[in-house]
């Protein structure tokens, strides 16, 4: 069965009524592509949002249908392209954690470096990228395409992380300031 955008009166109601047909079938297509349920949702919803975005210039006899397999085909491999480089630039710019500090001894710097690369592959990277590189919020969001807020929210949740892991750390090393002052 082929649907075509015509001249509908409400196009709105259209592309919900597509929505609502083809979501199921798009998502398990995206789901064989990318393996993953939340990222085969995300790239079916970001086509569904590029379609109603553009609902009006779509040619009125290309087939919705094929339409929407191709741009959630397109979606995916972009995805995992995107994926490739992200994870080519992990691999090739690992952060060199130089240990300045005299008073952290290498095992407590050791420790410090597990709790970091326990994070989350993308807390990390940004976590890496802020306090190693030096990199500004702004900077790190549009070398990885991400918003800054999403940049906020994971070092948000990479500092609180950290502070409750290396809490014993933090109080040692303030007991030894202490006392040797």
């Amino acid at each position: 069965m082929n649907i075509y955008f015509g001249k509908a009166k409400d196009q709105d109601k259209l592309v919900e009524e597509y929505f609502q047909t083809y979501f199921e079938g798009l998502h398990r297509y995206a789901f064989t592509i990318l393996k993953d349920n939340d990222d085969a949702k995300d790239a079916v919803q970001a086509v569904f949002l590029k379609l109603w975005e553009k609902r009006k210039e779509i040619d009125e006899q290309q087939s919705v249908k094929s339409y929407l397999y191709t741009a959630v085909y397109h979606y995916c491999l972009n995805i995992k392209r995107h994926q490739k480089v992200k994870d080519s630039y992990v691999a090739y710019h690992q952060p060199v954690y130089e240990h300045r500090n005299e008073l952290v001894s290498k095992e407590t710097h050791r420790k410090i470096m597990e709790h970091i690369e326990a994070l989350s592959p993308q807390c990390k990277l940004i976590f890496s990228k802020s306090r190693f590189e030096g990199l500004k919020y702004a900077e790190i969001a549009a070398d990885m395409g991400l918003s800054v807020k999403t940049v906020e929210v994971q070092m948000g949740k990479a500092l609180k992380i950290l502070r409750a892991k290396l809490f014993d750390i933090m109080m040692i090393l303030l007991a030894w300031l202490f006392l040797k002052s």
